[in-house]
């Protein structure tokens, strides 16, 4: 008796060995899905602003201004609070040595929250005012802050404002294979009025990545505090803008 029973034994192993292969199937599956990054906030945003020679007091007051001004709008408020935290830091720049914070990473998960980076932005004074346009050291500095980014965040963009051509160092368009390499998009708001016209060198040297988008200042800093609060909800809220046509198009 006991051969027939090791027979029958030796015939149901290769039928124990599917469930076998689904249960290490379940358990690499598994391991996999512990090994991915988990993301603690939807976006981390760099916003850089241009502070060089070329612009006055007036139009540096019309910059600094209108993102306080899009901070405090429901809009934006509200965008920011359909996905918190948002993670957010303002540096200003101008020539190869000129990279100057205005607030550090600040996390953004409440209106309050909200309300004191408005406020500290009211009370900032600009740094300096002589020197040149250095947009690729500009961006060099931008794609550094990610290195000390507190939380991972799902989307990281470096959000450039502008008034002209890169005239000092290194060109943006160079940085853009690191862009791509840490995941970044680079979008830009290029003000016009500057000789030679910087629509273009933002077009296709600055901007990059997925998603990636320029708005243009058509009649100077006049318009930038209405196309900062548009850039913002565009930045903040991507998929509910999938498919907008571009407005410097």
């Amino acid at each position: 008796m006991s051969e027939p029973r090791a027979a029958r034994r030796r015939a149901v192993r290769p039928h124990a060995r599917p469930g076998m292969r689904r249960r290490a199937a379940l358990c690499a599956t598994a391991l996999v899905l512990a090994t991915q990054p988990v993301h603690a906030c939807g976006l981390a945003l760099v916003m850089g602003l241009d502070i060089s020679s070329s612009v006055n007091s007036s139009e540096y007051r019309l910059q600094i201004g209108g993102i306080a001004a899009a901070l405090r709008d429901a809009e934006i408020r509200a965008a920011i609070m359909a996905d918190p935290p948002v993670w957010l830091t303002i540096y200003e720049w101008s020539g190869q040595r000129q990279q100057t914070d205005v607030v550090g990473w600040t996390r953004l998960a409440s209106p309050a929250q909200i309300d004191a980076l408005a406020a500290r932005l009211d009370a900032h004074i600009r740094p300096y005012d002589a020197f040149a346009t250095a947009i690729g050291q500009s961006l060099a500095y931008a794609l550094r802050r990610f290195d000390s980014l507190p939380e991972a965040c799902a989307r990281q963009v470096v959000d450039l404002s502008g008034d002209g051509v890169s005239n000092e160092g290194r060109q943006a368009i160079a940085l853009h294979p690191e862009a791509a390499q840490r995941g970044v998009t680079v979008n830009a708001l290029v003000i016009k009025g500057g000789d030679p016209d910087p629509e273009a060198h933002y077009r296709y040297g600055v901007i990059t990545g997925p998603g990636a988008f320029l708005l243009v200042a058509r009649n100077g800093f006049e318009d930038y505090p209405d196309l900062i609060k548009g850039k913002l909800l565009r930045e903040l809220l991507p998929e509910m803008l999938l498919g907008a046509r571009d407005p410097a198009r």
